[in-house]
């Protein structure tokens, strides 16, 4: 058997030879450059002897101990993934003092009504300490642990105050049953920014609200305002809870919108930041009314949102078009708890108010004839429907807006209502106190404006829907304090309980 020797070509050897030097140097240089820059931060030589492998070990065991505990845990893992593991954040901040920038705005947490246990000011000092010592880290695999803590810790909690800054702490819509306003909470690329930042002091000034209205109640609650009718406490209170308020993300963007305060019992129409037009509303019936509960003295049923039925909801909308002499559908809540026991005591009270009964979609023609005191919301087979007139509940005109609770702004014949201080009073729209001047605002002078006029002037109309030529946003809201033009704050009763709701939420959070 003929063996045949075959001759390897030297290439192969000659290319392992180059390239494993390369390799090394490559490695060692990355090694080389994450030690050097270690060292000459803490000037331990300890440092000189960091892998940034072994490092990225060490953050993985420390990022799954602390998996469960770290808030925004998926947004950071997934930096780090996508940066090696790297001590970017510590390596970027800690020599120019940007890291003693943060524990200072920490620990002013309190302006804002928050409390900078929160944001752990103590652990990142204590560990920022360890790091400007030169002996006090004593082994690399004290190192590796201490580092791989500090960057998450400083990474995690910068996060957290700046989605507390802006965007508040808490989500209005887990909290709310009743609340429908578009809200923007953070998401990954707006908490991503804490990395891109090349200053954290700058980045800090830049996320301090500045709202004038924000500043005033941060005034007013750093030096212990006390307003009178109230105590020091609840005071204080009313500040913490509004100031929240004022970082959710729903405010008003568009230059005209209409504006509703439920607790102020008001509507105002804005304009480029002005007010161009006020009225009085009343607004749906709510819990506290009688202000049994308050800030500092409120039982634990009124720690989370149970609303009155009647409660107005928080909302925005676009208000697209008017009914003038509306007819009203009476909802089955109000037939079954008031129409039929009023019609069962009265057999003419539907004839009188001119509200015409319909059983399968056809007008019944003698309602009178019905006994009323038979029919329960059990048995209930009618529907009710009053015609325009000067008693119907809607008044000569309501505004449409869509919305999940079938509620609308509208005129009334029950004017007596707007002569009192509590204007809570409706079943859940929203009564206007000159629903004409609204009208004259949203539409302008002109045809269709003289047209509503002219139908709302009429004895016996009939029904007319216009549409608005430019929509109009709605935001009804809920704020029980706030600076006036002046500059005066102004205070309103919690007449649905939704600052006690808020509080007792950021109870929890705050520890307080």
């Amino acid at each position: 058997m003929t063996f045949f020797t075959i001759k390897k070509s030297p290439l192969p050897l000659l290319l392992i030879a180059f390239i494993l030097p390369v390799t090394f140097q490559s490695c060692k240089k990355k090694h080389s450059e994450m030690a050097d820059d270690l060292f000459k931060i803490t000037q331990n030589k300890i440092f000189k002897d960091v892998d940034p492998e072994l490092y990225a070990e060490a953050f993985k065991k420390e990022l799954a101990t602390q998996k469960a505990s770290i808030a925004n845990e998926p947004v950071i893992e997934t930096y780090y993934i996508a940066n090696d593991y790297q001590p970017t954040f510590t390596l970027n901040h800690l020599a120019n003092g940007d890291l003693d920038a943060l524990t200072e705005y920490y620990n002013k947490a309190n302006e804002h009504g928050l409390d900078a246990n929160l944001f752990q000011p103590d652990a990142i000092k204590a560990l920022v300490a360890k790091f400007k010592s030169k002996d006090a880290i004593k082994s690399t695999d004290e190192a590796y642990h201490n580092l791989a803590q500090l960057e998450l810790l400083t990474a995690s909690t910068l996060i957290k105050y700046s989605n507390a800054l802006q965007f508040g702490i808490l989500n209005p819509k887990t909290m709310y049953s009743r609340y429908f306003t578009a809200t923007k909470r953070p998401d990954s690329t707006s908490m991503k920014a804490v990395f891109a930042a090349k200053s954290i002091k700058e980045y800090l000034d830049s996320i301090q609200p500045k709202s004038p209205q924000y500043i005033a109640l941060q005034k007013a609650l750093m030096s212990g305002a006390e307003q009178p009718g109230l105590s020091k406490e609840e005071t204080k209170r009313y500040l913490m809870v509004n100031l929240e308020r004022l970082r959710w993300r729903n405010k008003p963007y568009e230059s005209k919108y209409v504006y509703v305060n439920i607790p102020d019992f008001k509507l105002d129409v804005i304009e480029d930041g002005k007010s161009v037009l006020n009225m009085k509303v009343c607004v749906g019936q709510g819990r506290n009314m009688d202000n049994k509960e308050s800030l500092v003295e409120f039982g634990d049923t009124a720690r989370n949102d149970k609303p009155f039925p009647r409660e107005t909801p928080q909302l925005n909308s676009l208000i697209h078009s008017v009914d003038v002499n509306p007819v009203w559908n009476i909802p089955n809540s109000i037939a079954t708890k008031e129409i039929i026991v009023e019609a069962a005591n009265d057999k003419y009270y539907l004839s009188n108010k001119n509200i015409d009964v319909y059983k399968d979609g056809k007008i019944v023609e003698d309602p009178e004839d019905i006994d009323w005191s038979t029919v329960t919301k059990d048995n209930l087979q009618y529907e009710f429907k009053q015609r325009p007139g000067e008693d119907n509940s809607l008044g000569k005109i309501k505004f449409l807006f869509k919305n999940k609770s079938s509620v609308y702004l509208h005129d009334t014949p029950a004017k007596s209502a707007f002569r009192k201080a509590m204007r809570a009073v409706s079943h859940g729209c929203v009564r206007l106190g000159d629903p004409q001047a609204l009208a004259k605002n949203l539409f302008g002078e002109g045809e269709d404006f003289d047209t509503i006029s002219k139908d709302m002037s009429e004895d016996n109309p009939e029904p007319t829907n216009i549409g608005l030529p430019k929509k109009t946003p709605i935001y009804i809201t809920y704020v029980t304090c706030w600076a006036d033009e002046n500059g005066t704050l102004q205070y309103r009763p919690d007449v649905y309980g939704l600052d006690i709701v808020l509080y007792a939420h950021l109870q929890k959070i705050l520890g307080i």
